[in-house]
């Protein structure tokens, strides 16, 4: 069992991380998944790689920033509720400072060249982290060698890239038909 001391000083690396990894990752849910992963399950070994393709199904497939639903997990999972409400909290305060900095100078900042060009410069930068993610997870999937993954994960990708479906569509469907495969053939590849 840990001790208070131990836990408080658990908490205070969550929170800190929870705000390195928000403060620093642009471009959305997606890039801060990565970081994520770098985090706890490389670096810090709190939680391993199949809890955290779980988790991120699950911030991904739920309402709301992929970037929140992603830290209730962690935070849940290295701490109870505390633990979640430290993660929360480490991950919604660096963009409500960011955000709140920014609307006090909006016309500077909207009419400004070189922060329009620094901005166009991210873009390319978040196109290839959200890279890594995809060949990372879906590397992941083809290292399983289940028939059932493969299929599903081609036919996501050829609904959403060929057929433009909607991504909401997608990951409700796939969650349906994995539910469903779980509850008539078990936990097995």
């Amino acid at each position: 069992m840990e001790t208070a001391v131990t836990q408080k000083h658990k908490f205070l690396i969550l929170f800190f991380n929870m705000i390195r990894i928000s403060a620093f990752t642009f471009g959305g849910g997606f890039v801060i998944v990565n970081f994520m992963k770098r985090t706890f399950v490389d670096k810090l070994h709190w939680l391993d790689d199949d809890e955290m393709m779980d988790m991120i199904a699950i911030a991904q497939s739920s309402p709301g920033a992929i970037a929140v639903n992603g830290s209730i997990q962690v935070g849940w999972k290295v701490g109870g509720f505390i633990g979640m409400m430290v993660a929360v909290l480490g991950t919604i305060i660096p963009p409500m400072v960011i955000l709140s900095v920014i609307s006090l100078f909006y016309k500077a900042f909207a009419t400004n060249l070189y922060v329009s060009l620094v901005l166009k410069g991210m873009k390319a930068g978040v196109a290839a982290v959200i890279l890594d993610v995809v060949c990372s997870l879906g590397g992941r999937v083809l290292k399983e060698k289940s028939w059932f993954g493969d299929f599903l994960m081609a036919a996501a990708f050829l609904l959403v890239f060929f057929l433009d479906c909607n991504v909401v569509f997608v990951i409700l469907g796939a969650a349906l038909i994995g539910a469903v495969k779980y509850l008539v053939m078990g936990r097995t590849k």
